[in-house]
């Protein structure tokens, strides 16, 4: 090592998280081997140090009885990491850990063998944070617990513990983490005596550590104004014309006035969303941002990517209203403009628009003619029929973030929007409201009937009968294409036609993205899911839709990423959770990742096991083990399960089962026979469903109806092929794969697989590599290139 590198070390602000195997050195030297190995594929298992480690931002730290891990750019990333080992650590009772977590100013060098290791006092104190606790404690410095205050999804296990003693007198502030399933509750052994109150008792801090602290602070002060560069940087990025509305605040005496509050609401973010000069984020990602106490301007601001907040109340007294608003600099927590109105319920649209039109004042937003005449526009002149229409758009937005009871709050809305046109026949917009709830009563599959589309279209063109260039209603007839006939191009027109009003509707975008994916334009679906994203970048599914195209196309970094967030937003969601954990099957054909996420969701919920029937059974097949395949069956619930998106009665399960794992050619036999008789009964229902032909086909196979299998694979490949249909065309065509591998096609079988190789599907490397269906084909030397082919490439 140079001089200058020892004495000019280059501090950056790492994320420590030290653990250490608690009675490490009382274990014979075997025993102390044993537990090693099993920290390490402990760890291992974890997503976050997984994806750390893949994208270079974390070093390693080997320390004899534990090991110390450096995040160096995520305050987070120990928390959650740690959360995730402690998950683990429930299915292996002999390892006992302890861990301590900081934040502060490390030095990462190279040792005398090139490998990188890390100094300074940020690894100093976090392994003296650990050194508090006993066995599953995991214990934070205060200084790291206040990074993680910000965010709501830590606050609940985050426990006051004072302070504590450690080496050379010094005194460290601890935070205890844990909660119902991890961690330890207890006060550690070390902390029982003498804890002392911060606010009653100060002390001051002894020489020794105000020494240590001198060596690093100028270090620090460096790191720390990189850092500040940085969010400056990520600041800057931000578009000055950006807003997010948040909940406005019922002040209203009577509680069931709050739908009137979030009407005005959503009436105001509507009007400012018709300025293509402004981003405005939607209303589902402002939603959870509800008055409960201060909110953190700064922090929302940052998370939706916007610059400027627009707060304010709403209080209804039998014939008047009253409304708050203004208008807060993200940056500065300064308030831009503020005003409050006074006056008769009829008059509520005249707020709306005179608060819209002071918020483009505000932020030199350029109007066009058209754009003008569209904030002024008034809904309808009766307040009865807004009211009925406030309710059922409150119901029908609560379909899109809570899919409990959909039937009911459509059939309801459907009710409140049929009474509101009623009152006022001239009600463009509730037109389109009830358009597209018949459209999503259809979809949803409540009635699949010709009757329930000819309800949606007639709302549509009522609607654009009274308001031809309605942006909303070219929507709600783009989704009535695409969700009713799957005609891409008329829905692609119609919603050419609806941008021009909506520019910064979310949906558009989405739909835009789910129609260029179905196409086979993947690029251009991809930038229109990640547009929809930035407008509403707090949206569950909008998250998923996205991770699904990039799993599509291989790109399992950006879904690791997307997945995160959805964790973030769904830390508890079963799917979310199921799928971030079998990235590393499709990517790598590594199953242990899924393995102990499946077996966390079940320890904490026997009940899971049906919604995650299809990752237990995936995860069988490819380990090859035959107790957790049967147990994987006895989860399937009885309408079947999705394999790699196509639909299987629970008898092709235990067929495939029988045939991969147990080579028991009778049990197999039967067991197709039995889905065979299920599915047969589908495809005489409907003898044009191109998923449901491709899997009797299977199945024949399975029963060796080689000719049947055939024909019946290949039909369905007719009927959806890849240039019809991009998204479930690709299913067909790894379908048709299986098919000719099972009745010893090998060379269709292979030439299949190229093909699927080739273009965006759910055919990954991991599958390709592990599960017993391709059995067959292994030792064939293009097959093993294709294997190769679909490798992860770093």
């Amino acid at each position: 090592m140079s001089a200058k590198a020892a004495t000019d070390p280059k501090l950056e602000i790492g994320h420590v998280l030290f653990m250490d195997i608690v009675g490490y050195s009382k274990l014979l030297i075997g025993e102390q081997s044993d537990l090693v190995l099993q920290l390490k594929e402990v760890v291992a298992t974890s997503d976050q140090f997984r994806r750390a480690e893949e994208q270079n931002k974390l070093v390693t730290l080997p320390t004899g009885d534990g090991m110390a891990l450096v995040f160096r750019d995520d305050a987070e990333a120990p928390a959650q990491c740690a959360l995730e080992i402690a998950g683990t650590l429930k299915s292996h009772p002999r390892l006992q850990l302890r861990m301590g977590i900081h934040s502060g100013p490390v030095n990462i060098v190279t040792d005398v063998n090139n490998r990188p290791n890390v100094a300074g006092a940020g690894i100093n104190i976090a392994q003296r944070v650990m050194d508090c606790g006993d066995a599953r404690h995991v214990l934070l410095s205060k200084r790291t617990a206040e990074d993680l205050e910000s965010y709501a999804r830590w606050q609940p296990y985050l426990h006051d513990l004072g302070e504590c003693e450690v080496k050379h007198g010094v005194r460290i502030s601890l935070v205890n983490f844990c909660g119902d399933n991890f961690g330890n509750p207890l006060v550690p052994r070390k902390l029982r005596r003498g804890i002392t109150d911060r606010k009653r008792h100060k002390r001051m801090l002894s020489v020794a550590a105000i020494a240590a602290a001198c060596v690093f602070v100028g270090g620090y002060w460096i790191a720390r104004h990189e850092v500040e560069q940085e969010q400056k940087s990520s600041s800057a990025e931000i578009p000055t014309k950006s807003v997010a509305v948040l909940p406005f605040e019922n002040l209203s005496s009577n509680r069931e006035n709050a739908f009137f509050a979030d009407g005005i609401q959503d009436e105001i973010l509507t009007n400012l969303a018709k300025l293509a000069d402004l981003k405005v984020i939607s209303r589902t990602s402002v939603q959870q941002y509800r008055s409960k106490g201060a909110r953190n301007i700064r922090e929302i601001a940052q998370t939706l990517g916007v610059a400027n907040i627009l707060e304010g109340s709403v209080q209804r007294v039998g014939n008047r209203v009253r409304v708050n608003a203004q208008l807060v600099d993200a940056q500065t927590d300064a308030h831009r403009w503020a005003e409050h109105y006074d006056s008769e319920l009829a008059d509520v649209f005249a707020i709306q628009t005179q608060i819209a039109e002071a918020i483009a004042e505000q932020l030199r937003v350029r109007l066009s003619p058209a754009e003008n005449a569209a904030v002024q526009e008034r809904l309808t002149a009766d307040p009865q029929a807004h009211d009925l229409y406030l309710r059922a758009n409150e119901l029908t937005f609560s379909v899109a973030v809570d899919n409990t009871h959909t039937k009911e709050k459509l059939t309801e809305a459907l009710h409140l929007l049929d009474e509101a046109t009623k009152r006022d026949p001239n009600f463009a917009i509730a037109y389109c409201r009830a358009a597209q709830a018949h459209v999503s009563f259809y979809w949803y599959g409540f009635d699949r009937s010709s009757a329930r589309l000819a309800l949606a279209d007639s709302a549509i063109q009522k609607a654009l009968r009274l308001q031809p260039e309605s942006g909303t209603a070219h929507l709600a007839r783009a989704w009535y294409f695409y969700q009713g006939f799957a005609d891409y191009e008329k829905a692609r027109a119609e919603l050419a036609l609806a941008q021009r009003t909506l520019p910064n509707n979310a949906d558009v975008f989405s739909l835009l993205g789910f129609i260029g994916r179905r196409e086979g334009r993947w690029d251009e679906s991809t930038r229109n899911l990640e547009r929809a994203l930035q407008l509403d970048p707090l949206t569950l599914g909008r998250l998923q839709q996205l991770s699904s195209s990039y799993h599509l196309l291989r790109r399992y970094a950006d879904e690791s990423a997307i997945n995160d967030r959805a964790l973030s937003l769904a830390p508890t969601d079963t799917g979310v959770r199921q799928i971030r954990s079998q990235l590393h099957l499709d990517a790598r054909a590594d199953t242990r990742s899924l393995h102990a996420t499946l077996a966390t969701i079940m320890s904490d919920d026997a009940g899971a096991a049906q919604s995650i029937a299809d990752g237990l059974l995936t995860c069988a097949l490819c380990e090859r083990d035959l107790s957790a395949a049967e147990r994987a069956l006895s989860a399937i619930p009885g309408e079947g399960v999705e394999l790699s998106n196509l639909q299987y009665p629970r008898a092709y399960a235990e067929g495939l089962i029988g045939r991969c794992l147990n080579r028991n050619p009778a049990r197999a036999q039967s067991a197709f026979s039995r889905a065979r008789t299920e599915q047969e009964k589908i495809v005489l229902e409907q003898p044009d469903y191109a998923q449901a032909i491709g899997v009797l086909g299977v199945i024949d196979a399975g029963l060796g109806k080689k000719e049947d299998a055939i024909r019946e694979g290949e039909r369905a490949c007719e009927l959806l092929p890849v240039s019809k249909d991009a998204l479930e065309g690709s299913d067909l065509v790894t379908n048709l794969a299986l098919i000719y591998t099972w009745t010893d096609e090998n060379r269709r079988a292979i030439e299949q697989l190229a093909k699927a190789a080739q273009i965006p599907g759910n055919l990954s490397y991991g599958l390709l590599k592990l599960h017993p269906q391709w059995d067959s084909l292994r030792g064939d030397p293009q097959f093993e290139q294709i294997v190769a082919s679909l490798a992860p490439r770093n």
